[in-house]
């Protein structure tokens, strides 16, 4: 996925304005990937602290100044300003470029490029900004699209586990869905068998947050889902939370729109009753599934249990799957489940067998891994 919502410096340079100017790159050859928010043209001594970030500033020098110390001075301006780069027009003003204006630059990472014919700046913009514009919209129609296939997935059945999986799908990276004190609800993994376990993936962010529950790793990106302030689990106004890991690349503006159109999604979702505790449990399902089809290696399981909650003691372990051939009224595949889960595992619970129970709604199965005592 390369469509950031924007365009490099290095496609700006490809545009018919600037190709035609004959641009030469002098400094900050390994940042032309840069993203360009806005063009901005100017000749004040000033330009500077005009500017926001991100500006590919267009100039003929004429506000630079003519000692090398003012000529720093501006390059270390704008580059605590974090523009894009800086484009100058060879001229009357500067036949060719002052070392002291191109060491800076280069010191300082900014990319400069140097324009060896006149091009006329209002083109330039104009070009820019249609590009800009292009862009935009191009990644809104991703966004729309990731939007419609994950409320088709709802209206088809599939329900939160369908739009944690289409979100992953087009990410390409592992999804999660947590409660607001960090509990995981469910995890979801894009396609790919050479893919790592969203839970081994999610035992690593748990150790790290254990100091800090709050500091998640550096480009993830993180989405509330917002809820009722009363519901079991709820931290103010956040019932749950989305978060996206960048595993196996980068995450870029699109993914985090797409999370917030999901967030909204996944709200109207969680609003019903129990859906954390069953979402839970059809987690639970999936990994016990995994688990006895051999999709989880052996060295592995015992980590991945452990964040789904399961403890046991130092006896065997008992595989068990309960299989309901004419489910109760209410054991739909939307609900009820996590009602006859509870049931069970208290039942356990009261004779001292720890276990990790599952559902599996669309099978009418419940499996069940418990701890056998050894005395």
């Amino acid at each position: 996925m390369e469509n950031q919502g924007g365009i490099t410096v290095r496609r700006a340079l490809e545009l018919p304005g600037l190709r035609g100017g004959l641009p030469e790159v002098l400094t900050g050859e390994d940042q032309l990937d840069r993203p360009v928010r806005w063009v901005h043209a100017g000749e004040a001594p000033n330009l500077p602290a005009l500017l926001k970030g991100g500006e590919l500033l267009l100039t003929t020098g004429l506000g630079i100044g003519a000692r090398p110390a003012d000529q720093r001075a501006f390059v270390r301006r704008l580059a605590e300003r974090g523009i894009a780069a800086l484009v100058v027009e060879l001229g009357p003003r500067f036949p060719q470029l002052p070392a002291a204006l191109v060491d800076t630059a280069r010191a300082a990472g900014l990319p400069l490029i140097q324009l060896h014919r006149e091009v006329p700046f209002v083109t330039v913009t104009e070009q820019v900004h249609t590009e800009l514009v292009n862009s935009h919209y191009a990644l809104l129609r991703q966004v729309e699209e990731v939007d419609r296939r994950c409320t088709r997935a709802l209206l088809d059945g599939g329900g939160v586990p369908r739009v944690l999986r289409t979100l992953a799908e087009f990410a390409a990276e592992p999804v999660f869905l947590e409660t607001a004190d960090g509990r995981l609800l469910y995890s979801a993994a894009p396609p790919g068998d050479d893919r790592p376990d969203p839970l081994q993936v999610w035992e690593g962010l748990r150790s790290g947050r254990t100091a800090d529950r709050d500091r998640t790793p550096s480009g993830a990106v993180v989405v509330d889902v917002p809820g009722g302030s009363t519901a079991p689990g709820t931290t103010g106004s956040v019932r749950a939370r989305l978060v996206l890991l960048p595993v196996s690349g980068r995450l870029l503006p699109v993914h985090r729109l797409a999370a917030e159109r999901a967030s909204g999604i996944l709200a109207v979702v969680l609003m019903q009753a129990r859906q954390e505790e069953e979402l839970a449990a059809r987690g639970r399902g999936d990994f016990l599934h995994d688990l006895a089809e051999g999709r989880i290696a052996p060295e592995d399981a015992p980590a991945q249990a452990r964040v789904l909650g399961f403890r046991p003691g130092e006896g065997p372990m008992l595989p068990v799957v309960m299989r309901l051939a004419d489910p109760p009224e209410g054991l739909t595949p939307g609900g009820g489940w996590a009602v006859l889960v509870r049931a069970v595992a208290e039942e356990l619970a009261a004779v001292g067998v720890p276990a990790l129970l599952g559902v599996r709604p669309v099978e009418g199965r419940v499996p069940v891994l418990a701890g056998l005592r050894t005395e």
